[in-house]
């Protein structure tokens, strides 16, 4: 066979078209990069690394005394109680929620709209707006916080669950559909058999989210580690904050420890049995119960004052503010302006931290790798925004690289999972016909991974332009920046029209995000 023809078989068919989209890529990311100011030079700044050495140097050594250890154990107890609670509201809206979004196990595959953008709405307000609604109503505490989090959360599950359904293999559905099977039916027996895993882990993430959000919640008063972790900041205490961090860093592996157990037993083959449960379903059942129970009497929160007539004023009064954005042409202009930053913060923030998570997700040896991952998602996108603004100062930058560290945990430990969870016979069959290991792992395992991971990547680049909403309460630009500003001077008007704003990226990258999907599928 000649030279050409056996060069023309070695050669990339898809080369071409990688090469094409890369540098349409960079075309786009250019002026992503020069809106966000990115730039390494501040980090090789004598002054900046004296600040930040010296505010670092404020956490050690950590606080220890016996009464702050009481707070702290109280505090502790409040953010889990806080998150389980948020969660359970949060599976009361997904589930059924998740079923009327998603297209699968239907005859004929379609979305309901109507479903989608009440999914949109609940994930696209930040929790710390749903919070502040909630507040007017309850007041200070736990309550404000369970609620802005099962909101939320609820979103957000949803759109994940309805995903996870939509990319498991259709066969099995469709035959118990072509049998007479209610969607249902072909739902539970057809599609949730193989997504367990995937929903399992995804649901135990998000418990550890909930419990990092509470950090969110505690700058408005929403109780919890979040509140005292608020307290410690302001009076710049840096031995208190040292052992928050500590305390949320105890938490996340104890999450992540539970995800590696639940993911273990459904490994474990079904023993034959007359019923459909066995030890460990019940087990866990009973303890989710035990531990739901506890979470709501610890919290002691009054749900009747939610439907009392002075509660429905207050919060129909506060809501109505915002039923008049302004849309004077000189605010527009400003919030298009906050808008492009925010887009650009979570693009190169989301970009970044993609590349370090598959990089931390490759190593076979996981363990000091997972606790890397544990540190960087346990530091809340708030404590890494407070130290990147010290080191390159207040803007987009500072708002780039706290997303870009925090995210890049996150990724890692989802990409380290779905690689985990890839069939291993394609890159088995590269090795054994000659080919290194990079190779089988580009062309054997990365194929088969790619959809899981994109699917976490965008889903976590639209998490990230809701959380610019937050980093910008510390300065670090875009629309969070400008709703902080208006909402701390009781602009409703203004603070509108930015939620609107955000709204309205949220949709597009939503549309955006299910459109690269569907072209890689």
């Amino acid at each position: 066979m000649p030279a050409a023809a056996n060069d023309a078989q070695r050669r990339d068919p898809a080369a071409r078209g990688r090469l094409i989209a890369l540098l349409l890529a960079l075309v786009v990311l250019w002026p992503m990069l020069q809106t966000s100011g990115f730039s390494l030079a501040p980090f090789f700044d004598s002054n900046n690394l004296k600040v930040v050495g010296g505010f670092l140097a404020q956490f050690l050594p950590p606080e220890s005394s016996q009464e702050f250890l009481a707070y702290l154990g109280q505090a502790s107890l409040e953010t889990l109680a806080i998150a389980t609670a948020g969660m359970a509201l949060a599976l009361l809206l997904a589930l059924p929620l998740s079923y009327l979004a998603s297209g699968a196990a239907r005859e004929k595959v379609s979305l309901n709209p109507l479903t989608r953008g009440v999914l949109t709405i609940l994930r696209g307000v930040p929790e710390l707006v749903w919070a502040l609604v909630f507040v007017r109503v309850f007041g200070l505490g736990p309550a404000a916080g369970v609620l802005a989090l099962g909101l939320t959360y609820g979103g957000m599950l949803a759109k994940v669950y309805a995903e996870i359904l939509e990319s498991t293999d259709p066969g099995p559905a469709r035959a118990l559909r072509a049998s007479g099977a209610g969607r249902l039916q072909a739902l539970l027996y057809g599609s949730l058999s193989q997504a367990a895993r995937e929903l399992t882990s995804y649901t135990v993430y998000r418990w550890e989210c909930a419990i990092r959000a509470s950090v969110v919640m505690g700058f408005v008063g929403a109780g919890g580690l979040g509140q005292l972790m608020d307290q410690a900041m302001k009076m710049l205490n840096g031995g208190e904050v040292a052992s928050i961090l500590l305390a949320f860093m105890l938490l996340v592996a104890l999450a992540d420890l539970l995800s590696w157990w639940l993911r273990r037993a459904l490994d474990t083959p079904p023993a034959a049995r007359a019923l459909p449960f066995g030890w460990r379903s019940a087990a866990m059942l009973l303890l989710g119960g035990i531990g739901l129970w506890a979470s709501f009497w610890l919290l002691g929160i009054d749900w009747s004052a939610l439907f009392s007539r002075d509660a429905l004023q207050s919060m129909g009064s506060f809501v109505a503010g915002f039923f008049s954005p302004d849309l004077s042409a000189a605010w527009l202009r400003k919030v298009a302006q906050g808008l492009w930053e925010t887009l650009a913060i979570s693009i190169i923030g989301s970009l970044l931290a993609a590349m370090a998570g598959l990089l931390l997700a490759l190593p076979r040896w996981r363990a000091p790798w997972n606790a890397l991952l544990n540190l960087l998602r346990s530091v809340p996108e708030l404590v890494w925004a407070t130290i990147t603004v010290l080191a390159v100062g207040l803007g987009p930058l500072a708002g780039a690289l706290a997303l870009a560290l925090h995210t890049a945990g996150v990724l890692g430990r989802l990409y380290a999972e779905a690689l985990q969870n890839t069939p291993t016979a394609p890159a088995r069959a590269l090795r054994l016909a000659g080919s290194s290991r990079l190779l089988a792992f580009c062309y054997g395992t990365l194929p088969a991974a790619a959809p899981q991971l994109l699917a976490y990547t965008l889903y976590r680049w639209e998490m990230n332009i809701r959380m610019a909403a937050i980093l910008g309460f510390v300065g670090a630009g875009g629309l969070g920046q400008l709703l902080y500003v208006e909402l701390s001077l009781f602009h409703y008007a203004q603070a509108s029209t930015v939620i609107i704003a955000m709204l309205l990226l949220s949709m597009a990258v939503d549309w955006s995000s299910a459109a690269l999907r569907r072209a890689m599928r």
